[in-house]
């Protein structure tokens, strides 16, 4: 009997390489106050507790309305311009379920791990990362995967349509832990905000600090339909 689990194969997925200007798009010195904005999110006193705290799959710490509603109009603006979009807003489905959007997140380097996803089609067209950490490391900024088959080929990484989110998309919530490769990864800077199309297989590079919420990586993310 073998050690190791056995996945089942996932499905080959389409195969676009990420490039800059099309699949995603970086903007540095997104906010004129960030320190600002970081005091304002460090001072919060409701959050949702994640893993390890509570049996959530979602890491560290979070509370909502990471910025306000002139700071958010402004990124929603830039985010139009890059894109090409003409309206962006936020989904939710017919029973209520949605994203975390305009939330601030703070993680641990031992609170997560990387985890190769897509966000939902039904609730996102376009997601954004703002690091809001002056001193993380360049290695926790986000990263773009691609599949690793059984048999070592590179697959792809886009969910298309009919599918509308990575499990449905593999034909499997279960995968070896190679199953996916780093492709493309966008380095961590503060105030940098990354925009980026929500069905290209995505994660956090790294995450970084231990010793409260101030040295660990803050982020605020973002999802728009548009």
């Amino acid at each position: 009997m073998s050690l190791f689990p056995k996945h089942p194969a996932m499905r080959p997925l389409q195969y676009r390489k990420p490039t800059e200007g099309r699949d995603y798009w970086v903007v540095d010195d997104a906010l004129p106050n960030p320190d600002e904005v970081r005091r304002r999110c460090l001072a919060k006193t409701e959050w949702e507790f994640g893993y390890p705290t509570t049996g959530e799959v979602w890491p560290g710490m979070r509370a909502s309305d990471a910025l306000e509603a002139g700071e958010l109009a402004a990124i929603e603006a830039k985010v139009c311009q890059l894109t090409g979009a003409s309206r962006l807003w936020v989904e939710q489905t017919p029973e209520g379920q949605h994203l975390n959007h305009n939330c601030v997140q703070v993680v641990g380097s031992t609170e997560g791990a990387v985890k190769p996803h897509t966000d939902s089609l039904n609730l996102c067209r376009y997601a954004a990362v703002l690091y809001l950490h002056p001193d993380a490391p360049d290695r926790c900024g986000t990263s773009f995967f691609r599949q690793r088959m059984a048999n070592g080929q590179l697959g792809g990484n886009m969910v298309m349509p009919p599918h509308r989110n990575l499990v449905d998309a593999l034909g499997t919530r279960f995968v070896a832990p190679t199953a996916f490769v780093e492709d493309v990864r966008v380095p961590h800077r503060y105030n940098r905000l990354l925009a980026y199309k929500a069905n290209i297989i995505h994660s956090a590079s790294a995450y970084w600090g231990l010793d409260g919420p101030e040295s660990k990586r803050m982020t605020a993310v973002f999802f728009w339909m548009a």
